[in-house]
């Protein structure tokens, strides 16, 4: 059951602005920290790990929509608690991979569809921060009719950034190094 006890507002203030801070904040130290290269590192090893991890957030979002279908809340809670979870080890691993590995340059036949696809998954990977996070606070309060509402737009977003970054691992790794 979702805790219905945040009902304070000076409280879901502060989350509120907490969320728009993240939203503001992860973009920018993301684009920030291609800039700095950490050297004598190998995380060579992450791209198929954090591709791995796209691939369950959207087998475990499917999950979490079965659940709500079918009127099992707690596993919905508990399946996209573990989606948020995996989120965050994928940005860090994302990060770690970028900070210490050069780039990796597509360089196959489909130029054009890896990258609409890659555009796409990147500006979407950014605005579905605050979709998801505020989607998930409406839940907590308990503002389900709100919740549901947001997550017309925060669940499609949240799975295509999902898969589409597996489809971009898998289009990219014959390339890397």
């Amino acid at each position: 059951m979702m805790n219905t006890a945040l009902k304070d507002e000076t409280q879901v203030a502060k989350f509120r602005k907490l969320i728009i801070a993240v939203s503001i904040v992860i973009p920018l130290a993301v684009a920030a920290l291609f800039g700095i290269k950490v050297e004598g590192v190998d995380f060579s090893f992450l791209p198929p790990f954090y591709a791995g991890i796209n691939g369950l957030t959207a087998v475990l979002l499917m999950g979490a929509l079965i659940a709500i279908k079918n009127k099992n809340m707690n596993l919905h809670q508990r399946l996209i608690q573990i989606c948020l979870v995996l989120s965050l080890l994928f940005l860090l691993c994302y990060v770690a991979y970028h900070m210490t590995s050069d780039s990796t340059r597509y360089e196959g036949e489909y130029n054009i569809l890896y990258y609409s696809i890659l555009i796409s998954h990147i500006f979407l990977s950014v605005a579905v921060i605050p979709l998801v996070l505020f989607t998930y606070l409406f839940a907590w309060e308990g503002k389900f009719d709100k919740h549901k509402k947001w997550t017309r737009f925060a669940f499609p977003i949240w799975l295509y950034v999902a898969v589409t970054g597996v489809i971009v691992y898998l289009m990219i790794s014959p390339f890397y190094k």
